[in-house]
C-alpha cells in the first residue's frame, strides 16, 4: 500500500504542477494510480446493470441476500463494485418482450423486481440505498454507499393507461427504454422486422409527451430508427441511449446509433452512454461469436436442452473450450468513445455497459464492475483530461437528468 500511495502522491503531484495532460507527464505506473484515484474521487454512473433479472433468475430472497456483498456469478457485487469506484449504476427492470402478451403488460414483473432493489436496500442500508435524483446519489455517495436509481427497460408495463408514467415514477423509476426486442403498444423495435407503427404509435406519441411532463428520461435504445427520428422532434426534454454503441463500427447492427442519429441526440443535449457487450462494439467479433453461437443452439436443440439447463452447463463449457470465441477489448470501448466525441462533443457520451445482460461477450480489461480503471487509464492514454473523465463518468448525465426534471416542473 505505500508503494502505491507513493506512486498516486507522486502522480498528482506531476498533474497539479502542469497544464500539460497527464498522459504527457506520467509514465505507465503512475497514469494506473491516477485513472484508479479518478475512478473513486469521482461519482462513476453506469446506465444500465442487469442485476435484478441475473437475481430473478436464481430465485434470489432476502435470505440469499450475501450474493450482493460478495460472488463469483455475474458481473456485479458489493465488492467489486466498491474496486472499480462503480457509485451509481442503474438497476435495470428488464421486461422481456414475451410479457407484452400479459393482460397486465409485464407491469406484475416490473413491480416484482422494482420490491427486489428495494429489498437489497433494506437488508443492506450500510452499503446500498435508493437514489431518485442526483442529488441523493451525491448524498449517498459521500455516506460510503452505492446508489440504485432505476430505468425500466421496455416502456410495455405501462399498459395503454398513461397514468402508470406517474405509477413507476414514484416507484423510482428514471427512465424508461421505450421498446425492447420486439414492437410493443408504443413503438417498434429494432429487433423487430414488422414495422408496425413505422416508428411511433398515437400512444407512443402521447407517451413522449407525459414523460416529459412527470419527469423521466426517454431512452431510446433499442427503438428502430423511425421511432428515434420521431422522439427527438416531439421530447421537450434531452434524451438518452442508456445502453447502445455506434453502427459505425458494427454496420448492419441496428441496434447501434448511426452517425447522424448520435449528432442529433447530441443537438438535443442527450447523451450515449456506450454498451460494453463485444457484438455491439465490433463487427468482426461479433460475425465469429454468431458463427459459434449458431453452432452451440444446435447441439442443445439436437438434445433438446435450453443453455440455461444444468444438464447442459458441461455441454456449453467444453464447447468454449472447443471453439473460439472471441471478445473486444477495452480499446474498442475507448474508440466508440471517442467516435462520439469526434461527432458530438465530449459532453454528449457516457458508461452504459449493460453488465449482467451480455452474458459471456463482455472486453478484454471490462469483465466486471471492478474495471473501470482500466477504461479511465485507457482514455487517459489518449489524451482525456481529468474533466473530460468527470463527464463521461457522471457529469454528461447529471445534465439530462436534471434537465427532464427541470421540464417537467416548467410544464406544471
Amino acid at each position: 500500500m505505500k508503494a502505491l500511495s507513493t506512486v498516486l502522491l507522486s502522480a498528482i503531484f506531476f498533474v497539479s504542477c502542469s497544464d500539460k495532460r497527464p498522459v504527457d507527464r506520467m509514465n505507465d505506473e503512475q497514469l494506473r494510480a491516477y485513472a484508479d484515484s479518478l475512478a473513486h474521487k469521482f461519482i462513476i454512473t453506469d446506465g444500465h446493470v442487469d442485476l435484478p433479472y441475473r437475481l430473478k433468475e436464481t430465485n434470489f430472497t432476502k435470505d440469499s441476500i450475501n450474493v450482493i456483498i460478495s460472488t463469483k456469478k455475474g458481473d456485479f457485487d458489493f465488492e467489486r463494485a466498491m474496486k472499480g469506484g462503480l457509485d451509481a449504476p442503474f438497476m435495470s427492470i428488464y421486461i422481456p418482450s414475451k410479457y407484452q402478451q400479459h393482460d397486465d403488460y409485464g407491469k406484475a414483473l416490473a413491480d416484482s423486481l422494482i420490491d427486489m432493489v428495494t429489498l437489497i436496500t433494506q437488508q443492506l442500508p450500510e452499503k446500498f440505498a435508493l437514489a431518485k435524483t442526483p442529488s441523493d446519489v451525491e448524498a449517498n455517495t459521500k455516506a460510503g454507499k452505492i446508489s440504485f436509481p432505476m430505468g425500466m427497460e421496455n416502456g410495455a408495463p405501462i399498459g395503454k393507461d398513461l397514468s402508470n408514467v406517474k405509477y413507476f415514477y414514484d416507484r423510482g423509476i428514471r427512465y424508461v427504454t421505450i421498446t425492447h426486442g420486439k414492437d410493443n403498444q408504443f413503438c417498434d423495435s429494432s429487433y423487430d422486422t414488422l414495422h408496425t407503427w413505422h416508428g411511433l404509435s398515437s400512444l407512443g406519441k402521447d407517451l413522449v409527451k407525459e414523460m416529459n411532463r412527470v419527469g423521466i428520461m426517454i431512452d431510446i435504445s433499442h427503438v428502430d430508427d423511425s421511432t428515434f427520428y420521431q422522439v427527438m422532434k416531439l421530447s421537450k426534454a434531452p434524451c438518452i441511449a442508456s445502453h447502445s454503441s455506434c453502427r459505425a463500427f458494427t454496420p448492419k447492427f441496428y441496434r447501434n446509433m448511426t452517425d447522424d442519429m448520435i449528432k442529433l441526440l447530441g443537438k438535443n443535449d442527450g447523451v450515449i452512454q456506450i454498451n460494453f457487450g463485444s457484438t455491439f462494439l465490433d463487427s468482426i467479433v461479433r460475425q465469429k461469436n454468431d458463427i459459434n453461437t449458431k453452432k452451440l443452439q444446435s447441439i442443445l436443440k439436437e438434445k433438446n436442452l435450453k443453455a440455461s439447463d444444468s444438464m447442459a452447463k458441461p455441454i456449453v463449457e467444453q464447447f468454449k473450450k472447443d471453439n473460439l470465441f472471441v471478445y473486444a477489448d477495452v480499446a474498442t470501448v475507448a474508440d466508440h468513445i471517442d467516435h462520439v466525441v469526434k461527432l458530438a462533443g465530449i459532453d454528449h457520451v457516457g458508461i452504459g455497459s449493460d453488465f449482467d445482460g451480455v452474458g459471456d461477450s463482455l472486453p478484454t480489461g471490462l469483465k466486471d464492475v471492478s474495471a473501470y480503471p482500466n477504461l479511465i487509464y485507457t482514455l487517459l492514454k489518449r489524451g482525456y483530461t481529468e474533466s473530460d473523465i468527470e463527464k463521461i463518468c457522471y457529469k454528461n448525465v447529471w445534465r439530462v437528468w436534471n434537465k427532464v426534471e427541470q421540464v417537467a416542473k416548467e410544464s406544471k
